[in-house]
């Protein structure tokens, strides 16, 4: 299939944000958002903008946040690892590429993809699990229409055993027991979310030790 005209291929990737800055330009509900966001993944936000939302005050009482209340100044970006720039003024908002540029920081320039070099999916999150989802900046209105079917997606519910999955998988690896992803998806059965959507997480990981087992010692022997 050919990419449509005017999309732009972009690679997909978590970031590890825990102490890392972020300089955050704008104050309003956009900036808001994002300022919300990066501190839930751990990030140490300078937040600058001459105003902003009652929000944005109220996060500034935390440590992680420093706002400088003016408006942007070439330097800004200095030591920045991603810098987010959440204004409708397109002079500053060229000035603040124009910079990223030079100093090599990851930018994103909410709802102007052009100046962009990386952009902000549109996200699932349940539990310790989180889907992405992202036109190639092509049409955010259907990045939020998938987010909201997948939302109600019966599927999502494995996502509550995250963490039994982690447990089944420090278990393996302790007994070095290696099972192919095939033998992990047949484990990830409707009948193992059954149990553990019963309140029986131990019964749900106890049957996923037992069918990842008997997978295995089919492999073993060569069986299908």
């Amino acid at each position: 299939m050919s990419q449509p005209q005017g999309a732009q291929k972009y690679y997909p990737v978590f970031l590890n944000m825990q102490g890392q800055l972020c300089v955050v330009i704008g104050g309003g509900e956009i900036a808001e958002r994002k300022v919300q966001a990066l501190l839930e993944a751990g990030a140490v936000v300078t937040l600058i903008a001459p105003e902003c939302t009652d929000g944005l005050v109220a996060m500034t009482s935390d440590s992680s946040v420093t706002w400088r209340q003016r408006t942007y100044e070439t330097g800004d970006l200095e030591g920045a690892f991603i810098a987010i720039a959440a204004t409708d003024n397109r002079d500053v908002n060229e000035a603040v590429t124009k910079e990223a540029s030079e100093r090599n920081t990851p930018l994103n320039v909410v709802d102007v993809t052009d100046l962009c070099t990386f952009i902000a999916p549109s996200v699932i999150r349940r539990g310790p699990v989180t889907l992405a989802i992202s036109t190639g900046g092509m049409g955010p209105a259907l990045a939020r229409k998938l987010r909201q079917e997948l939302e109600r997606n019966e599927a999502l519910a494995f996502a509550d055993m995250a963490e039994t999955v982690a447990d089944v998988r420090a278990e393996l690896k302790a007994r070095k027991l290696t099972v192919d992803p095939e033998g992990w998806q047949a484990a990830l059965n409707t009948e193992v979310l059954g149990i553990y959507q019963s309140g029986q997480p131990k019964q749900a990981r106890e049957r996923m030790i037992e069918l990842l087992e008997t997978w295995n010692d089919r492999a073993q022997a060569g069986v299908s």
